[in-house]
């Protein structure tokens, strides 16, 4: 069976200077599919918001669509450490009500840790998380939960002022006890900056190839949604083209009679179908 990588393994693989994965999943199947390889962590992110359920960003995600989603991924990939994020408005108003969310995360959910965004001004929030024995992973740079005080999806730290501004959240975060920091559209120059100045791993998502670790979403990486394809996605299979010439297929074999054909269907004794009539 597949082992499970520890916060401890992630710290190591860093010094190590050996690169990890993550990937998001938000169902049993794909999760299943995923435990299948060599990838270390699952991130059960709440851009299922948009893969998922239909919706125009992550904000409108709730606590009860994070559980119900994390519950079948962590049953499907026992060998992923698995992350769900805190979706918006689930940590904003307090310490109480963050601390209380992230324990329905991990206790509801079955999740091995808990992610959340923002910088300077989570500390608090990821120390009280912490010192209740719930594992952080943060998240700065792009914030899409909060993109809308940005300005839109745009490249983050891109000057002196700001850059600073990152790499200060960074080591804020370090030190309030987060495992990890996800850097999400950091220009690459400073990711590795960053990466080299904390202890803990980075995982880069449109970040450079310097970060301890990579993530991107399932759906972006095999094809599966074609709202709009950021720039630091790499495609690795067209599935959403290959599905849709399965659905075409299968209709056309309906309505020309072609399918179901003798072999997808079952039989009955002559006489008894005769004592029908």
């Amino acid at each position: 069976m597949k082992k499970k990588l520890t916060i401890p393994g992630m710290k190591a693989k860093k010094e190590a200077k050996e690169k990890f994965v993550m990937i998001t999943a938000y169902d049993y199947p794909s999760a299943v599919l995923v435990d299948k390889t060599e990838i270390e962590l699952i991130l059960v992110g709440d851009s299922l918001g948009m893969t998922m359920l239909g919706y125009d960003s992550t904000v409108p995600v709730t606590m009860e669509e994070m559980i119900h989603h994390t519950k079948p991924v962590v049953k499907g990939a026992p060998g992923c450490f698995v992350v769900a994020d805190m979706p918006f408005g689930s940590y904003n108003a307090g310490i109480e009500d963050a601390v209380r969310n992230a324990t329905r995360l991990m206790k509801e959910g079955g999740a091995d840790a808990v992610k959340l965004e923002g910088g300077r001004e989570v500390v608090k929030v990821v120390k009280a998380l912490v010192d209740g024995g719930i594992p952080v992973m943060a998240h700065i740079g792009l914030t899409p939960q909060t993109v809308s005080q940005m300005g839109g999806f745009k490249v983050q730290g891109k000057d002196e002022e700001s850059a600073k501004k990152l790499l200060a959240d960074a080591l804020a975060l370090e030190e309030a006890g987060a495992f990890s920091v996800v850097l999400e559209c950091v220009p690459a120059p400073l990711a590795k900056l960053i990466t080299e100045k904390l202890s803990i791993p980075t995982v880069g998502i449109g970040a450079g190839p310097d970060c301890d670790a990579q993530v991107l979403v399932f759906h972006d990486v095999l094809g599966l949604f074609e709202r709009f394809v950021p720039k630091f996605v790499k495609r690795y299979a067209d599935i959403g083209q290959t599905v849709r010439e399965a659905l075409a297929a299968y209709n056309h074999e309906v309505k020309t009679g072609v399918f179901p054909a003798p072999e997808h269907t079952f039989g009955m004794a002559e006489e008894e179908i005769k004592r029908l009539y």
